[in-house]
C-alpha cells in the first residue's frame, strides 16, 4: 500500500499536539485521513499499545476543537503490513470554522489544508466560512473574538433593573446555541470594534477643526458618551417676551437623542468604517453607514416605516426603553421641528444614511428679515400663493431684484417653489 500525503492524507509516527491542527485543517476543508504509526516517508512504524493512544487521541480532539468535532471523526485500529495502526477519518464539518479552543476564532486557531500543509487561514477566509455556516444576518454569526467581557452592558442593565447575566445571554442572542458569542455580543460587549467619530468645525464648513474626539467600547457606552459630548455644543439661547423669559436650544432634544439612537441601531455593522458625527455653527450630521434595507424607500421612512437591519439590536434597545417602537423615531425628529422654518434633511446613499439638523437659534440669526423680505412674507400672508411678478410690483424692482429676494427667502426656508420656469409659483414653508 502507498502512503504519500497529500491533500486529504496525513501521516504520523505517533499521537502528538499537533494532530489537531490537522483535525482543524480537514474540518474546515475537504475532510481527510490520518495515519498514526507511519512515517512521513511511509514506512509503517506501527503503534504500542494501539488501544490506549486511540482513547487518547480521541480525548485529544474532544478537548482541544471547537466546536465539537467528533461527530465529523472516527477512529479504527488497522493492521497493516503486520503492525498495528490507527486510522482517523475526518469528514467535512457543516459548523466551520472550527478551531483550536486554546486560541480562539483567529488565524493561529483556525487551519485550513493546502497540498500536504495544515495552515492558518486568512481573516477574510475565517469571514467567509462563518457567513456560509450561519448565513447572512451579521448579529448572529459566530464573533470573531470570543474573549469577551459586559462591564458597560451591566453597568446599563442595572440601572435600568434588568437582570443581565449568563442565563440571559442566549434569550438576547448573545450568544448561540452551542455558548458561543455572537457578532450582536460583540457589539454590547467591552470589545467592540466599531467607532464613532465626532469633529466640531469652526463656521459652517470643514476647513477649521475645533475638537474632535473618536468614541469605543460597547455600543451602550458609546451612546451615552456620545450625547454627552453632543450635549456640551447644544447651547441654550435666553429670549424674552416682555417680563418673561424663554430658554431655547440650539438642537431639539428629542431630535438629538434620535438621530444618534438611529445611527447606532440602523447601520450596517458589516463594514468597519466609523459611524461620523459633525458639528457646525448652524447644523449637526449624523452619517451612518449602510444604506437603507433592501425594500423600503425614504419616503417610507418619513412616513414612519420600518424594517430594522438589526432587529435583535433593536430589541435590546427596546428592553432597556432606549427607542420607544419600531419607527417612531425619523417621525418624532420631523415633529420636533414643526414650529421652525427650516426642517431636518434626510439623505440617502447605496451606502450610508445621513441626517441632518438645524441648529434653530443659529439659524434664527441667519433668518433675520430684511425689510424687502418682510414685505414679500406680509404679502404671502395675504395671497397665500405668489409670483415672481407680483414681487415686482410689491416691491418696485426689477426682475432680477424680484428673483433675488425670492432665492433669499426660499434659502433662508421661509418659501418653498411649485412648479417651473415662467409658471412658478412661491407658498410659504409649512
Amino acid at each position: 500500500m502507498n502512503f504519500t500525503e497529500g491533500l486529504t492524507l496525513e501521516l504520523k509516527r505517533q499521537v502528538i499536539d499537533d494532530i489537531r491542527k490537522t483535525v482543524v485543517a480537514f474540518a474546515n476543508t475537504d475532510g481527510g485521513a490520518i495515519y498514526i504509526g507511519i512515517g512521513d516517508d511511509g514506512e509503517v512504524i506501527g503503534i504500542q499499545n494501539p488501544d490506549r493512544e486511540m482513547l487518547r487521541l480521541t480525548n485529544l480532539i474532544r478537548d482541544a476543537i471547537k466546536p465539537d468535532v467528533t461527530l465529523f471523526t472516527s477512529c479504527n485500529i488497522e493492521n497493516i503490513e503486520g503492525k498495528g495502526v490507527i486510522k482517523l477519518t475526518v469528514q467535512k464539518g457543516t459548523e466551520s470554522p472550527y478551531y483550536l479552543s486554546g486560541k480562539g476564532m483567529r488565524p493561529e486557531g483556525v487551519f485550513v489544508r493546502q497540498g500536504p500543509s495544515s495552515v492558518p487561514a486568512t481573516e477574510s477566509a475565517i469571514r467567509r466560512m462563518i457567513m456560509e455556516t450561519d448565513g447572512d444576518s451579521y448579529e448572529t454569526m459566530r464573533s470573531l473574538n470570543q474573549d469577551l467581557t459586559f462591564e458597560a452592558a451591566n453597568k446599563e442593565f442595572m440601572a435600568r433593573q434588568i437582570l443581565f447575566g449568563t442565563n440571559q445571554y442566549k434569550t438576547l442572542n448573545i450568544v448561540n446555541a452551542d455558548g458561543l458569542y455572537t457578532n450582536l455580543g460583540i457589539l454590547l460587549s467591552d470589545q467592540c470594534v466599531h467607532t464613532i467619530k465626532a469633529a466640531v468645525f469652526e463656521g459652517t464648513d470643514k476647513a477649521v477643526f475645533k475638537d474632535r474626539r473618536e468614541f469605543d467600547g460597547s455600543l451602550l457606552r458609546q451612546l451615552n458618551e456620545v450625547y454627552e459630548y453632543i450635549s456640551q455644543y447644544n447651547h441654550i439661547r435666553a429670549e424674552f417676551s416682555g417680563l418673561h423669559r424663554v430658554d431655547r436650544r440650539d438642537y431639539p432634544e428629542d431630535a438629538l437623542r434620535e438621530a444618534l439612537l438611529n445611527s447606532l441601531v440602523h447601520r450596517d455593522y458589516a463594514y468597519s468604517a466609523s459611524t461620523l458625527l459633525s458639528i457646525f455653527d448652524d447644523r449637526i450630521e449624523f452619517v451612518s453607514i449602510g444604506g437603507l434595507v433592501k425594500g423600503i424607500s425614504i419616503e417610507d421612512v418619513m412616513l414612519g416605516v420600518s424594517m430594522t437591519r438589526n432587529e435583535k439590536l433593536a430589541r435590546i434597545f427596546y428592553r432597556l426603553k432606549l427607542v420607544e417602537a419600531y419607527g417612531t423615531g425619523v417621525p418624532k425628529i420631523i415633529r420636533s421641528y414643526d414650529d421652525f422654518p427650516i426642517k431636518p434633511k434626510f439623505e440617502v446613499s447605496d451606502n450610508a444614511f445621513k441626517i441632518t439638523l438645524p441648529n434653530k437659534n443659529a439659524v434664527i440669526k441667519i433668518n433675520q428679515l430684511s425689510e424687502q423680505e418682510q414685505a414679500v412674507m406680509d404679502l404671502i400672508e395675504k395671497k397665500i400663493k405668489i409670483s415672481r411678478r407680483d414681487v415686482e410690483g410689491i416691491l418696485q424692482v426689477s426682475q432680477t431684484m424680484s428673483g433675488r429676494v425670492l432665492k433669499q427667502l426660499v434659502k433662508k426656508g421661509f418659501l418653498q417653489t411649485l412648479g417651473r420656469g415662467r409658471s412658478t409659483a412661491y407658498i410659504r414653508t409649512k
